[in-house]
């Protein structure tokens, strides 16, 4: 329950701290004063979008903060997955900077907003007056009976069969997609793939080719040195070899007289294993090279056909078109078993939607069961409220496929006079009929909910009297379970309020205070009076008190 909220610097809030009771709080104060501003900074605190107007001044940050008691709220699961400390006592805290940025803290550790609002929805629920048109929701009226159905495990697992239907379903689209693009490309795939095949590729083809043909192109040069190469190394009378040979015999026979010839004559040997090895090599070279016209015209064609086909497909290089090739085999042999793909994820798709159409029969059972208890629980109450000929029904309506919630839309059914024939309420109740029915529903889902705080904002618009007095009593038996904050107009349902709190403006600034005893008997006779507080009015103010 919210046991602190503090504002500062909010709309026409300069700063305003009050401290609630666990049980009734009631807020009144004249038309104007600012109690609609009050709701929209417990809003913000709950994670409400910033519509950029929050600051009173535009110089300094915009605070609003709210201290909650958690205990047996049931959230230590939801701190342990957003990774916070939870404590019974928690602060959640929103802040707008004068830039327009909006930070939010819980227990002085930032959070997401995302997170703030989560959080809020589990312990808060505002209640304002256009939220009467609720009712117009389908969205609304299905969570409404699922919450009184107890169907949330269930609803649970349906939800996680739709989604996994709806993701099958467009798998399956979207290989029928890709089925039909490839029965538009098969042809040309085919041809492309063929050719491909057909050219025998190899990696690293083109470089040989290229070297293997610079070769060819030259043989005959290649070969004329070679051979003059040969010749200067290795002719009977004037070859290197042969001269070098002679050298180093007459630098050996010296060696015992001079030993520097030893030295040369060592020197040259190497030199001459050296030289030897040249020839011998340039004498295998020879033999390989050799001009042969055939092999270059078909070795030309080959690099030409390699080349004309990386041009053909737009591509770099051989290891480009081998990527080519294999990727038009792969989506040939796609086109080929995507029949068979295609009636696996038809299986699939079916057994999904049997699985689904079984958890939306569940459901629907379950709310059949639940709807009439919802029914005569609602019109007990608005019995109370002076509407004993109301005939109140919920229709649940089987949808052509299903959605969401499963295949039933839930309509309620309506109408305040017994003999005539009940339409969907939100064609044909009045604005008070929808405020008393809003009760009656917040009553009790508030019950199943569990929720800790309940905020009414002027719900009992549009009635008075009797019925009025019924309300408040409604309102207080609720708040005999939780805390219930209610801003009312109406003497009768302020009376019963455990504080009371009322707004007002001072020098164009909204300030809120808690009543003591006799300024609450003041206030409740004001509201019954007007500004001209009579004596009669403070004598029933005190009856209504009980004082």
């Amino acid at each position: 329950m919210l046991r602190r909220l503090s504002v500062e610097n909010y709309a026409l809030i300069e700063k305003l701290e009050m401290e609630l009771d666990p049980h009734l709080n009631i807020i009144t104060g004249e038309t104007g004063a600012g109690k609609s501003i009050l709701l929209g900074a417990l809003g913000l605190l709950l994670g409400a979008k910033n519509d950029g107007s929050a600051m009173k001044d535009a110089a300094r940050n915009c605070t609003v903060e709210g201290t909650f008691d958690l205990t047996g709220s049931g959230l230590e699961a939801f701190f342990a997955e957003n990774d916070l400390d939870y404590a019974a006592e928690t602060t959640l805290t929103r802040v707008i900077t004068p830039a327009g940025k909006s930070r939010a803290f819980v227990n002085d550790v930032p959070v997401q907003l995302a997170q703030l609002r989560e959080l809020g929805t589990r312990l808060l629920d505002i209640h304002s007056q256009h939220q009467n048109l609720i009712l117009s929701s389908e969205e609304f009226r299905t969570a409404a009976l699922d919450t009184v159905a107890g169907n949330k495990e269930l609803l649970a697992q349906y939800a996680a069969q739709y989604a996994r239907m709806s993701e099958l379903r467009r798998g399956l689209a979207s290989l029928r997609e890709a089925a039909e693009r490839g029965r538009r490309d098969e042809e040309w795939l085919r041809f492309q793939c063929d050719e491909l095949t057909a050219a025998a590729l190899r990696e690293g083809e083109q470089a040989e080719l290229e070297e293997e043909l610079a070769v060819l192109e030259n043989a005959d040069r290649i070969g004329e040195a070679l051979t003059g190469l040969r010749n200067a190394l290795d002719s009977d009378e004037t070859g290197v070899l042969t001269q070098l040979k002679n050298a180093e015999n007459a630098l050996g026979h010296l060696r015992g007289h001079y030993p520097t010839a030893g030295d040369f004559a060592d020197r040259l040997h190497a030199v001459l294993e050296e030289l030897k090895d040249i020839d011998a090599s340039a004498a295998a070279a020879s033999e390989r090279v050799d001009a042969d016209p055939e092999r270059l015209a078909k070795r030309s064609a080959r690099l030409d056909a390699l080349i004309a086909l990386q041009q053909k497909y737009r591509v770099a290089d051989e290891a480009e078109l081998i990527a080519l090739r294999d990727r038009s085999a792969a989506q040939l042999a796609a086109i080929v078993h995507s029949g068979e793909e295609i009636a696996a994820a038809e299986q699939a798709l079916r057994e999904a939607a049997d699985q689904a159409e079984a958890l939306a029969e569940r459901l629907h059972k379950a709310r059949e069961k639940a709807a009439a208890g919802f029914a005569k629980e609602i019109l007990t109450t608005l019995a109370r409220l002076g509407m004993p000929d109301t005939v109140f029904q919920i229709a649940l309506t089987p949808r052509p496929e299903l959605d969401r919630t499963g295949r039933d839309q839930v309509q309620y059914l309506f109408t305040a006079n017994a003999r005539m024939t009940p339409q969907p309420i939100e064609r044909v109740a009045s604005g008070g009929e929808l405020s008393r029915v809003m009760l009656a529903m917040k009553a009790l889902l508030a019950k199943r909910m569990q929720l800790p705080t309940i905020l009414f904002d002027e719900i009992d618009t549009g009635v008075s009297g009797r019925i009025a007095d019924a309300m408040g009593e409604i309102i207080e038996s609720l708040s005999a379970s939780m805390q219930v904050v209610d801003i009312t107009h109406l003497p009768q349902v302020a009376s019963k309020g455990s504080a009371h709190f009322v707004v007002y403006k001072r020098n164009g600034r909204t300030e809120i205070t808690r009543l003591s005893d006799d300024d609450r008997i003041a206030e409740i006779a004001k509201m019954l009076s007007g500004s001209q507080v009579t004596q009669a009015a403070v004598a029933q103010a005190r009856i209504l008190l009980g004082r």
